[in-house]
């Protein structure tokens, strides 16, 4: 049975002629170089195609491009796409190795040492979560709220950083926030990560604590209703909703 080729997705390394002109007149004369694309399709069939440098180091920023034009002006490199697999792949062990020494030392409370460690991950591959979410709780231990808002101006972004696969870095670093006093940023990241699963009891009862914490009734309250409407037999909304009551004189907030 043959294979359907046109229902693979692209993605590996394509060349593509470059002619220019040296010199005038008389002196002129055309040159010809190969430059080197990494070329990938997306799931929604989208093609965009990336400079390649000579040690495998993407260049410039990428560009979309049609299928006509991509059959028509590149032409499929194979010995140099399984190059760039391998290379892909080793890089990625690299960064894989750096983020586990991160979390070892993040762990150990050696901050400046999991810093260096992330630093050195987000070097070769700048959205990756764990890295993103080790560092910035790095620089909200050491009370460095500067540099943790650009870490979070990062994570807000990413929309893996709010994935299952990631829901204990999140949910940590959503509580460090608050507990480090940046309210405005948990509420903010909260949201974001309400936007993708609206119907999350917990999202609510962690905006209604950081609404808490700056003060705001109004949100609180709004907050912990929902996330009791979502689930009525949520013990920390249960709980917490007591201690505003008697906060209040035993008056529950409106």
């Amino acid at each position: 049975m043959e294979s359907d080729f046109s229902t693979l997705r692209i993605n590996g390394v394509f060349s593509q002629k470059i002619v220019s002109s040296i010199g005038t007149g008389t002196t002129a004369r055309k040159t010809e170089a190969l430059a080197y694309f990494f070329v990938c399709e997306d799931e929604a069939g989208g093609i965009a195609a990336q400079g390649l440098g000579p040690n495998n180091e993407l260049l410039g920023e990428r560009q979309d491009i049609s299928r006509e034009e991509l059959l028509e002006k590149f032409l499929p490199e194979p010995q140099r796409s399984l190059e760039y697999a391998k290379f892909c792949v080793a890089r990625q062990q690299t960064v894989q190795k750096a983020v586990a020494r991160g979390d070892k030392f993040l762990k150990q409370g050696a901050h400046y040492s999991a810093e260096y460690e992330y630093n050195k991950a987000l070097a070769l591959e700048e959205e990756n979560v764990r890295a993103n979410f080790g560092i910035g709780l790095c620089y909200i231990a050491r009370g460095e709220t500067d540099k943790a808002r650009s870490v979070f101006d990062r994570l807000v972004k990413l929309e893996a950083a709010f994935s299952e696969e990631h829901k204990h870095l999140f949910n940590e670093f959503g509580i460090r926030l608050r507990m480090s006093g940046m309210y405005d940023e948990a509420l903010s990241y909260y949201a974001r990560a309400l936007a993708l699963a609206p119907d999350d009891e917990n999202l609510h009862y962690n905006m209604a604590r950081a609404a808490f914490g700056k003060g705001e009734a109004g949100p609180t309250a709004q907050h912990l209703a929902e996330c009791l409407r979502l689930n009525a037999n949520h013990q920390e909304a249960l709980q917490f909703l007591a201690y505003i009551g008697r906060r209040a004189g035993g008056e529950p907030p409106k």
